[in-house]
């Protein structure tokens, strides 16, 4: 086991890495300047586009980002950048919330289709709760954590982690079970975060759909545990898996889709219940 002194100074060094330690604060009357008009209007700022983003955040209620994160947008820290926007802390009625901010070039034009998909998933107990949803900006719940790859490089504890990739499999198995398919799970080291209370979100609905056939569990198994740095992470932690008979199981899932195919899957991954 890892001296303890070592752990906690990976911590903070991770929790500096991911821009959880401290935060640029601009009240949104004075986002009209740079780099922040840019950020909002991300990439091609015009002053009519912000304008109008603006005051939909006036009536979101929102009083002031916060500009922090492991991301950068013009030199800025973010939360999050991807190919339909880039996810900022805002704050409303004095609490922290998290900011997806759709880009002037994604190739949809409002963001209701995300937030369909995360009302969706949200009663089925996944992911970050939505709060409200318009045009051009998607507020959630904000996640204060770390992405499983760096949770993983500080929580070395066996049981703690069969636990928490355990809790990450059953709420794949949810959506899985409810026909809602996340679409980018088996390449996620940016769709799960951990809590500071150690509880997992599957966040990042952006590609979800109904009208597919779901594989969240079967993509996410070949994220933790099948291939590339997140797997061999995983496997020095709870042992290695067998791939074949991995594989094995997660087709007669796939075919299946019963309760006693996924505790099949979770018994190869060394998580079921009574792991020690």
């Amino acid at each position: 086991m890892l001296p303890k002194t070592f752990i906690l100074a990976r911590r903070n060094r991770l929790e500096r890495g991911c821009g959880l330690a401290e935060a640029f604060r601009i009240s949104i009357d004075q986002l009209d300047r740079e780099p922040y008009m840019s950020i909002i209007c991300y990439p091609r700022p015009s002053e009519q586009e912000f304008r109008t983003r603006l005051e939909e955040l006036r009536k979101l209620d929102i009083t002031e980002l916060q500009f922090k994160g492991e991301k950068e947008v013009f030199n800025t820290p973010v939360l999050g950048k991807g190919y339909v926007g880039v996810v900022v802390i805002a704050v409303r009625d004095d609490r922290k919330e998290a900011l997806k901010i759709r880009r002037v070039d994604a190739d949809r034009v409002q963001m209701q289709h995300e937030g369909e998909m995360l009302k969706r998933a949200n009663s089925l107990y996944v992911g970050p709760k939505l709060l409200k949803v318009g045009e051009n900006f998607l507020l959630m719940q904000f996640i204060d954590g770390l992405l499983l790859p760096a949770w993983l490089e500080i929580n070395r504890e066996r049981k703690q982690a069969a636990n928490l990739l355990r809790e990450v499999l059953e709420q794949c198995w949810r959506l899985d079970k409810a026909g809602l398919d996340h679409g980018e799970l088996s390449h996620a080291p940016k769709h799960i975060i951990i809590n500071r209370n150690g509880k997992p979100f599957i966040v990042d609905f952006e590609s979800a759909s109904e009208d597919r056939r779901p594989s969240n569990v079967t993509s996410i198994c070949q994220f933790l545990f099948i291939g590339g740095a997140v797997a061999e992470e995983v496997a020095e932690i709870l042992g290695r898996v067998d791939k074949e008979t991995l594989i094995d199981a997660l087709r007669d899932y796939k075919k299946y889709g019963t309760r006693e195919g996924f505790k099949r899957v979770l018994e190869v991954c060394n998580i079921s219940d009574n792991v020690s």
